[in-house]
């Protein structure tokens, strides 16, 4: 009966040892890299937006909204 228990102990302590050394899964894609957006100055106040997000005026000068698009260059 002895043998049993210890069996059972050892057995446990195997299942444990390998389940803390066993990796978390890696999370999202592991060959995914991140994405750079270019970056302009508003014109008006200075605030860097993401160029795909930026408003031009006739001239080309990028503006964060349209209010500082309105208002000109400062």
């Amino acid at each position: 009966m002895k043998y049993l228990v210890l069996i059972g102990v050892l057995v446990l302590a195997w299942v444990l040892f390998f389940k803390v050394r066993r990796k978390p899964p890696p999370v999202g894609r592991p060959d995914a890299t991140p994405q750079v957006a270019a970056m302009l100055a508003c014109t008006h106040c200075g605030l860097h937006v993401p160029k795909a997000e930026a408003l031009f005026d006739a001239s080309g000068r990028p503006y964060c909204g349209e209010a500082h698009r309105l208002a000109g260059p400062q």
